[in-house]
């Protein structure tokens, strides 16, 4: 709402009563008069509704008070009533010389009326007005009614009455000194617990002395007191915590029984104050206890967030101290919703320690087994269990040893899971398997399952493992006997023909016994009639039965050359590692598994290259599967060389990336932790007693403090305000308007400025907003007078619904001197800055490529650089620039990008405020030392908007580069 300079604006009630009249035109002067003064009390109340609308545009329409004063102030209508105390809100009091009217002598003539009136809605009508006044001319005479309603047999008036005793002992205080002691004598014999609530905030207030010794009194009575008034005894304790150091027991008694009340706001009121109270544990405890009570038993999602969030701020404040409280917190998984579940879990996985690990992994797995039953809905299962698996995972990770209950579970339900789920247990077992005891029990429980996996990651995961850690005769035989289950009938070509022609030679002979045995027919008028059919079929991959095909066969003839690939390397590793572990004696088997193993890697080839599939296979994959038919070849000359590239290079770089992904998640847990953390032996600085030795830091702070006291920190942060303010009209125009774009996570708040520009008064000027993008204005500004070169200033709040580059557009409309003359002003654009709310994040590289493929908006944005730029500027300090410019994290691990190379190739990731995700991938290269930077980068969304933003982004740090 605006208001004109100089001029106080209405009140919210005042302004909600009259905003549905805004748009009616003021009649004349004269039309009111005559209205105000012969009237009925309904049209009274209407030329009074519009009185207040004129005055809140501008106009005050000085000449109408004396006919309010004679005609509508005597009036007995309660509705009337409520709007003349809205008038004289608003209406002007002072004259030119800044002193009051005379004829408020007669506005304070009808207040002491009404504050005698015998109806009490009036009489508290006027007790809520007496709140807003400011002039001692007019309370003055008051304050006796109003001292005389404190002891009012009603409780509204009464209630009313300490609040306008409060306000004016706030503003004038030596008009009713004696205030503080009144209301506390009227709190020790108040029954009504709202009279009571307002007396003790008043004296939290203005006597906070007097509300301590109250509460000492009433201590015992703590619990049994309605809601609002523990609510202000909460606050009473939070204010006077420290001046009233003396009394800390009995703040914290009377906390510790309002932790047990049954209001869910008292309780979580009572728990964030308790913590600022005391740090001792027991106290610590209580509160965390209340909290997660709250989580429990509280319905909306959105106060089980806010208390969830409050408990995670204790638990990092008080470190070590709410762990036993970890198997309370799990009961909260009971919630169906998955974001208050994977908050309990997040919190459960920083309160997790070797004391209660066992329980919780105990009580995630009961979970896991829940999400595989019948009765639960699949689809919000699959996602609950997916976020299971990962916190197992997690804590399995830190906690190694569990890690052997953890794999037995995984293991015995991976069949079970979902492709999401089954992929993420993979990963975890394929960590795992490096512990030499668990490995025979992890190759005994894959190779029983391994006809059960169907997904190619899985399947993928499942040959890894076993082509890395099958290292004994009897582990290789019976891994190579179920992998030459999984694959089927040799060799792989010839088979699926040979099974397609017998397949249609079937279906053909069907085909012509059906045309014999029905080949002459009757119609329907005696004659007879020859039926002949004929029936193509083509030999394609659309012939193949895949669900019925074992699981290697079946991800082949799907088009997975890459399962493939890691099929052609599990095989050459076995066949390596069984010729170095047996004997001479065995040559025989040892040829035996390398020609079988050939004419499998032979048959992914030729299935490939056939038309059986419907994408042939690609380069990468033919390279690397005929790179292990050679290596197969060679095995006799080249043993040695051939079992280091194979099997201890893969270990070596499986050991790289695992200490690389733990070394990144200590280095992000260090970072969050820095500014907290403080070792019991760090010293304690002193700036001003800092010597010269100690180097820039202590210059910066004397320079922070000469900025300070000089006023250069205001300086600056006010320049830094004015590069958000936007410019909408130009100079030239009959109105100047320009905006502060103030970016609040979910919302923008525009502060306008309008300044008049001509000699003439504007008249109903109103600023009219729209939105492009998900952006919505919460409410219109309303039309007022601006008059000649005054200013004005107009707020409008609008709401973000998710991350898109939006743009906020709009017009000025007012009316001219004339009748239907409406001038418009059309405003410059607005546009909402993307990066405001995209935030780096990260995530492991499964989800990464399961949020890739599944995003279906894909930007591609082409980089190039000149040479001038390129001198100085290698490919990682081009990433690192990329990466600020975008507000993304990169999840390719620092050793992949170490080295001297001319090309790179990183993941990027950032997530919004409103939990959409980003993906980037950027590849460049530069060959040598002297030449530009080229390459591209591809950005994928599940919005368009999010996708082509980012592009934008990217395009202009190129350009600024």
């Amino acid at each position: 709402m605006a208001t004109t300079s100089g001029q106080a604006g209405p009140t919210d009630a005042c302004y909600m009563l009259i905003q549905p009249r805004l748009d009616v035109e003021t009649p004349n002067l004269q039309t009111l008069k005559r209205n105000l003064e012969r009237g009925t009390d309904q049209i009274k109340a209407e030329a009074l509704q519009q009185v207040i609308t004129a005055a809140v545009q501008g106009e005050t329409h000085e000449q109408l008070l004396m006919h309010i004063i004679r005609f509508v102030m005597p009036t007995r209508d309660k509705a009337l009533k409520k709007l003349l105390l809205l008038y004289w809100e608003i209406c002007p009091m002072y004259d030119s010389d800044g002193k009051l009217k005379q004829e408020t002598i007669l506005i304070c003539n009808s207040l002491l009326h009404d504050l005698q009136h015998p109806n009490e809605y009036i009489r508290g009508s006027t007790l809520r007005f007496l709140c807003k006044l400011r002039e001692n001319e007019l309370l003055e005479p008051l304050i006796g009614p109003t001292r005389d309603c404190l002891n009012h047999r009603h409780s509204y008036v009464r209630m009313n009455a300490i609040e306008a005793v409060s306000s004016i002992y706030q503003h004038l205080p030596h008009l009713i000194p004696d205030a503080p002691e009144l209301i506390d004598e009227m709190l020790q014999s108040e029954a009504d617990m709202t009279c009571r609530r307002n007396a003790l905030v008043m004296l939290t207030q203005h006597a906070p002395s007097l509300a301590v010794g109250w509460l000492k009194g009433s201590a015992h009575q703590v619990s049994e007191f309605e809601e609002l008034l523990q609510l202000a005894v909460i606050d009473l304790i939070r204010r006077s915590a420290r001046d009233f150091a003396a009394e800390k027991a009995l703040f914290i008694r009377c906390i510790f029984e309002l932790l047990n009340v049954s209001s869910s706001a008292v309780k979580f009121e009572a728990a964030t104050t308790l913590v600022t109270l005391s740090a001792n544990p027991a106290a610590v405890k209580a509160a965390a206890s209340c909290y997660i009570a709250l989580a429990t038993k509280e319905s909306d999602n959105n106060v089980r967030v806010i208390v969830l969030e409050q408990l995670d701020r204790l638990r990092s404040r008080y470190e070590g101290i709410i762990d036993d409280l970890v198997m309370d917190l799990l009961r909260v998984l009971t919630t169906p919703d998955l974001g208050v579940r994977r908050q309990v879990l997040d919190i459960v996985m920083k309160l997790a320690s070797r004391r209660n690990i066992d329980d919780v992994i105990s009580v995630l797995k009961k979970e896991l087994t829940k999400t595989l039953s019948d009765t639960v809905d699949y689809e919000k299962s699959a996602d609950y269990r997916l976020l299971l698996i990962q916190t197992i995972h997690a804590c399995a990770s830190k906690f190694p040893e569990v890690a052997a209950s953890v794999v037995e579970l995984f293991l015995d339900s991976i069949s079970e899971f979902g492709a999401s789920s089954a992929t993420d247990a993979i990963l975890f077992i394929r960590e795992v398997a490096g512990n030499r005891d668990l490995r025979p029990d992890i190759i005994k429980h894959l190779v029983a399952s391994f006809m059960e996996f169907r997904a190619g990651k899985v399947i993928r995961g499942a040959l890894w493992i076993l082509g890395e850690y099958a290292e004994t005769p009897e582990e290789i035989r019976q891994v190579w006997v179920r992998l030459r289950e999984a694959i089927g009938e040799l060799p792989l070509l010839a088979a699926e023909q040979r099974e397609l022609d017998a397949a249609d030679g079937a279906e053909t002979a069907a085909a012509d016994s059906k045309t014999t045995s029905a080949s002459r027919r009757i119609l329907p008028d005696g004659t007879y009639a020859t039926e002949s059919s004929l029936t193509a079929k083509t030999l394609d991959a659309s012939s193949l039965k895949l669900d019925t095909k074992p699981p290697l066969r079946a991800v082949l003839l799907h088009s997975d050359f890459f399962t493939g690939t890691v099929l052609a390397s599990t095989l050459t590793k076995l066949v390596l590692r069984f010729a170095r572990s047996t004997e001479a004696s065995e040559e025989q088997q040892v040829s035996s598994l390398c020609a079988e193993a050939m004419l499998i890697m032979t048959g992914i080839i030729r299935i490939g290259q056939s038309s059986f599939v419907t994408t042939p296979i690609d380069e990468d994959s033919y390279d690397r599967v005929l790179a292990c038919i050679r290596a197969l070849e060679y095995m006799d000359e080249d043993a040695e060389v051939l079992t280091e590239a194979f099997i201890s290079d893969s270990q070596s770089a499986f050991s790289r990336m695992v200490k690389g992904e733990s070394k990144r998640t200590a280095d992000e847990e260090r970072q969050q932790n820095k500014e907290s953390a403080v070792q019991v032996d760090d010293g304690i600085e002193f700036r001003l007693l800092a010597s010269a030795t100690q180097g820039a830091k202590a210059e910066d702070s004397l320079e922070h403090d000469i900025e300070l006291a000089t006023g250069e920190a205001e300086s600056r942060a006010a320049v830094s305000k004015l590069d958000s303010v936007v410019q909408l009209t130009g100079f030239s125009d009959a109105v100047y308007a320009e905006a502060y774009v103030n970016v609040n996570q979910y919302n923008i708040l525009l502060d306008i400025m309008v300044v008049n520009q001509t000699n003439t008064t504007l008249r109903n000027l109103s600023i009219e907003f729209s939105t492009l993008g998900d952006l919505k204005l919460m409410e219109k500004p309303s039309s007022y007078n601006v008059a000649p070169y005054s200013f004005s200033s107009v707020k409008a709040s609008i709401k973000v619904s998710s991350t898109e580059t939006g743009v906020i557009f709009g017009t000025i409309v007012y009316d001219g001197p004339s009748v239907n003359d409406t001038h418009t002003i059309v405003l410059n654009d607005i546009h909402v800055d993307i990066m405001e709310y995209i935030r780096p994040a990260r995530c492991d590289e499964a989800q990464f490529h399961s949020m890739w493929t599944e995003f279906e908006w894909e930007n591609k944005v082409n980089m190039s650089t000149t040479k001038e730029a390129a001198e100085n500027l290698d490919l990682r300090a081009y990433l690192q620039h990329i990466m600020k410019a975008t507000n993304m994290a990169c999840l390719t691990p620092e050793n992949a990008l170490a080295g001297d190379c001319g090309f790179l190739s990183a993941n990027l990731y950032a997530r919004s405020i409103f939990g959409e995700d980003a993906l980037a991938n950027i590849s460049i290269e530069k060959p040598t030392a002297d030449s530009p930077i080229t390459g591209h980068i591809r950005i994928r969304a599940k919005t368009q908007g999010i996708a082509l933003s980012l592009g934008d982004k990217i395009s202009a740090a190129k350009v600024s580069l």
